[in-house]
């Protein structure tokens, strides 16, 4: 819609024989550095500005949206939409889980019977989810996360992605999650109470065990902050 000299009038970009009147203005959004005005025109072409939040925007444009998690997958804590796209978070209680950690390039991996806590996983289609345990299933923006006692995280909790081929049904990316080998690469230092600089020695002293004991757990943040961040691309 090309612009006129007047500038509260926009003309459709329509063939002019069609006899279509012009469009005229009526709201115009300015974004600045720390502001967003909001610039309504009236009849006689006078303007009334007003400072609004980026909220109000998205709340006038959803209006004429519908949005829509679907049918989550069990143990789903929460779904948001973000940057990134789609998140939901699923909850695996404590149990044991299988591992394989390759200790030395171009030799077998250890396999481990490892106890471990509930764990959250952050999920989206295809991607490497954020991981994070927990003393308990989470049942409130306050709830506290902690550090899960695992290799292959790296900043912002961020699953390694490596050459491992995450699913796009994201009810599969916790299992997914321990079906890739295990590497003592990542942030694995600061996992474990008693094993500071060493969660390989948690890792031995637990394999074939039932229960992770969660008093060594490091707490880090709560779900409240977990769900407004973004997290580190990999």
């Amino acid at each position: 819609m090309p612009k006129t000299r007047d500038s509260s009038i926009f003309r459709w970009a329509l063939p002019e024989k069609l006899d279509i009147p012009p469009d005229e203005l009526r709201y115009r959004v300015d974004i600045y550095g720390e502001s967003i005005l909001l610039h309504r025109f009236g009849d006689n072409g006078d303007t009334t500005p007003r400072p609004v939040s980026a909220q109000d925007i998205a709340r006038a444009f959803a209006r004429e949206m519908r949005f829509s998690s679907g049918v989550l997958p069990e143990g789903a804590l929460w779904w948001s939409m973000g940057p990134e796209g789609n998140e939901i978070a699923l909850w695996r209680p404590p149990r044991v889980w299988r591992v394989a950690l390759v200790v030395e390039a171009f030799k077998p991996p250890r396999r481990f019977s490892l106890p471990l806590p509930g764990l959250v996983f952050i999920c989206s289609q295809g991607r490497p989810p954020r991981v994070y345990a927990a003393k308990r299933r989470p049942a409130s923006p306050g709830s506290p996360l902690c550090k899960a006692p695992l290799f292959n995280l790296l900043g912002g909790e961020r699953a390694c992605s490596g050459t491992h081929r995450w699913p796009e049904r994201v009810g599969e990316t916790p299992e997914s999650f321990f079906l890739a080998y295990f590497t003592r690469e990542g942030e694995h230092r600061g996992r474990s109470r008693k094993h500071p600089e060493d969660l390989l020695a948690l890792w031995n002293e637990l394999d074939g065990r039932k229960r992770f004991p969660v008093k060594d757990l490091m707490p880090c943040c709560t779900v409240e902050e977990v769900m407004g961040k973004k997290g580190e691309l990999t």
